[in-house]
């Protein structure tokens, strides 16, 4: 029997994800991070049969043992979950669930060079093709790379580290790039955060598109999702969740008309809501804080679908 508590990794708040999924033995849902697999397993336990999807091909490698313990209630797709509606649009799906942002196995991997806490190449690479994180840093302009790492990392001295990237290049290896970012802002070994952190957070996103990634899987879900399917998105930093909170706001009919005083703009009526009003957002009990120093920027946010049509793309 697969089970959830033999899984290679344990995923943040998967009690809590399970639970907002209300899983009823023989319906359709789909994982679209399929990491190590840890949410798919919980949700075949549930009695569902699971879509997942993975756009790092290592993970699908390694999830096939999974595929064939699981008497086919699982199907693994090799593919970024933004596409789920138009590779599973024959399916009535039940439940979508999204992890968002790098997986623990891949930062464990020192050859994927996600992590500065293991030296490795600088690739960041998620579906293991495109520029790689190398290529941006040692051929992007000063200002480019300082935007992102502005924008991405909402690191304000962005400027500072993105003049001293340009002037160590060539950088090949993430112990350099981290090497460059604290010499830069002046880290002291013992400081309570490496300031090299946001910076490999911007990179990492900037090289994933990862915020896109996310804006246009959440559009996927709504699309795919039948009347009272469930959607559970799983956060780890502010620039994440925001997107996530609008987007439940704006669908669920929450976002605000405007005044009441001023004119309807073209006026027009705003489109039925696609989603229900979403249910308070969920954090990491303490002890799991303690045991995975990960889930301690963890939030859940979920919601259920209503029955009137998707909205026609990321904003109402």
């Amino acid at each position: 029997m697969i089970s959830a508590a033999t899984a290679p990794h344990v995923p943040v708040l998967l009690d809590e994800v399970i639970d907002a999924l209300a899983i009823t033995p023989g319906e359709t849902h789909v994982d679209g991070t399929f990491g190590a697999g840890g949410y798919s397993t919980a949700m075949l336990d549930a009695g569902a049969t699971v879509h997942a999807f993975d756009q790092d091909p290592d993970a699908i490698a390694s999830g096939q043992a999974l595929v064939e313990q699981s008497d086919g209630k699982l199907k693994l797709h090799h593919a970024r979950y933004s596409e789920m509606a138009d590779i599973l649009v024959e399916e009535d799906v039940d439940g979508v669930t999204l992890d968002i942002g790098v997986s623990s196995m891949q930062l464990d991997q020192a050859d994927r060079g996600f992590s500065f806490q293991k030296d490795g190449p600088l690739d960041m690479r998620m579906a293991r093709d495109g520029e790689s994180a190398a290529d941006f840093l040692n051929e992007a302009d000063e200002e480019a790379i300082a935007d992102v790492i502005y924008r991405y990392g909402e690191e304000r001295r962005s400027r500072r580290i993105a003049k001293a990237i340009v002037a160590a290049r060539p950088l090949t290896r993430t112990s350099e790039l981290a090497q460059v970012v604290r010499k830069a802002l002046g880290f002291r070994a013992g400081d309570k955060k490496d300031p090299a952190t946001r910076t490999f957070q911007a990179i990492r996103i900037h090289i994933n598109r990862e915020l896109g990634e996310l804006e246009d899987g959440l559009v996927a879900a709504e699309k795919l999702l039948q009347p009272g399917g469930r959607l559970a998105v799983v956060t780890f930093h502010s620039l994440e969740d925001r997107i996530v909170k609008n987007f439940l706001r704006d669908r669920s009919g929450q976002k605000s008309a405007g005044s009441r005083h001023l004119p309807q703009v073209n006026n027009q009526t705003r489109p039925a809501p696609t989603f229900h009003k979403p249910a308070k957002a969920v954090r990491p009990a303490g002890a799991e804080q303690a045991l995975n120093p990960r889930a301690r920027s963890a939030t859940l946010r979920s919601a259920v679908r209503t029955d009137a049509p998707a909205a026609s793309g990321r904003e109402q």
